[in-house]
């Protein structure tokens, strides 16, 4: 059942390259709004990244799609996992990502999270721990933390397909370059295994961003150069961007290895990447089923049972993903705006879009969804959140059960329960 267009490999997979008759069939068999997730291309998308950046270590941020069955399958293919959360943390070992190849490098991390990662940490010596902040530093050594430490910079230059996934140049991330040999120097002080150094320039870095990325492994090369102390690596983020437009080009992965083999040269550490998006947006489509059909001037409506709190990307940073009616028969399109079920103005997944004219009961793919689709899907408006399905080869299979109503208040109906 996977996509026609993904069988070489191909560095860019439009949503057109999906077999339309495949679509229609999962959303009979399984039921709509529906997450379909392609392993293959999972798979491809990794075996490219890995060959573009051949003397690395590839670490998938796992915040991209925690599906047990995604992180299986990139802890098979070679990868490691970056986790910005203890639930993270906890999933990667549990899909069995070696601890040697698991980073934990969560942002202002909450006490319990702290202690999970501490806990974690000294049950497994290999994992590392990275802090951006010199309150973290002491908050770890408080714990009585003596296990591998890296140490993420905040470059001040940043990158991404919106200012709000910017984090290059967001002070909330990471500790000022001047500050960072200083940082590092006290961190070894109180015992810590002092192992890396980490940025990140932002999410969706594309082909006219690469000068900022590059801009941040300068930052973190000359920091790796000022400090006395030995690296094992320098971890220099991932955010490598996909063509969510249709005219858009892939990203020219092997001039961004390049640049940033170029803008390490000296540096005697090894190089570690966090691509998330790149390996699994591309490998997933949302199916909705079209409920309501609204005529308004010369807009038709088509309302869905997908909305924002099924795929919230474009309410929350106003992105664009490609929508594609499967409809089976030939019909004259329309200027159509799709929208959800939620009672908000910004309930819309996509907006003037060339279209079949829409009818009820007609099943949509909205493309690019594999990367923060589910993983931001919400229960807002009491919404029971939607299935996933996982394809592998001919085989589909339920990875993730669609919710019910008794799903939403399950939280306060076991309230009283005690904790384990």
């Amino acid at each position: 059942m996977s996509g026609d267009g993904d069988a070489s490999g191909a560095s860019v997979r439009r949503l057109a390259d999906w077999d339309a008759e495949d679509l229609r069939a999962l959303a009979a068999e399984f039921g709509t709004p529906l997450y379909v997730d392609d392993l293959a291309r999972v798979r491809q998308n990794y075996a490219r990244l890995a060959g573009a950046f051949p003397d690395a270590e590839v670490l998938f941020a796992v915040k991209a799609n925690a599906g047990r069955h995604v992180l299986r399958t990139l802890a098979a293919a070679g990868a490691g996992a970056e986790c910005a959360s203890a639930g993270e943390l906890a999933r990667a070992l549990d899909a069995g990502f070696d601890p040697a190849d698991v980073h934990y490098t969560a942002v202002n991390p909450p006490a319990e999270d702290l202690d999970y990662a501490c806990r974690i940490a000294a049950e497994h010596p290999a994992l590392t721990v990275t802090a951006g902040a010199r309150d973290t530093v002491e908050r770890l050594a408080e714990r009585g933390f003596a296990g591998r430490f890296c140490l993420r910079v905040h470059p001040g230059v940043g990158a991404g397909h919106s200012e709000s996934v910017s984090t290059g140049k967001d002070a909330k991330f990471g500790v000022p370059a001047a500050d960072a040999t200083a940082v590092l120097a006290d961190a070894a002080e109180r015992g810590f295994d002092v192992v890396g150094l980490h940025a990140h320039a932002g999410s969706g870095i594309t082909n006219d961003q690469i000068e900022e990325h590059e801009a941040v492994v300068s930052t973190l090369a000359d920091v790796a150069r000022e400090t006395d102390l030995a690296l094992e690596f320098v971890d220099v983020g991932g955010g490598f961007g996909v063509p969510y437009r249709e005219d858009e080009d892939a990203l020219d992965l092997e001039r961004v290895a390049a640049r940033t083999r170029a803008a390490l040269d000296g540096v005697d550490a090894t190089l570690t990447v966090e691509p998330g998006r790149y390996l699994v947006a591309d490998a997933g489509v949302l199916l909705t089923e079209v409920n309501t059909v609204k005529r308004v001037g010369d807009t038709t409506i088509a309302g869905a049972d997908a909305g924002m709190t099924t795929l919230v990307r474009p309410a929350m940073y106003g992105s664009y993903h490609p929508i594609r009616s499967l409809v089976a028969e030939e019909r004259a399109t329309e200027n159509v705006s799709v929208v959800g079920p939620v009672c908000e103005s910004t309930d819309v997944l996509g907006e003037d879009r060339d279209l079949p004219a829409p009818e009820r009961g007609d099943l949509l793919a909205v493309g690019n969804a594999g990367a923060y689709g589910v993983e931001m899907a919400s229960q807002y408006n009491s919404r029971p959140r939607p299935a996933v399905v996982a394809l592998d080869g001919d085989d589909a299979e339920v990875v993730r059960r669609r919710e019910t109503l008794a799903d939403v208040t399950l939280a306060e109906d076991t309230a009283s329960d005690p904790y384990p």
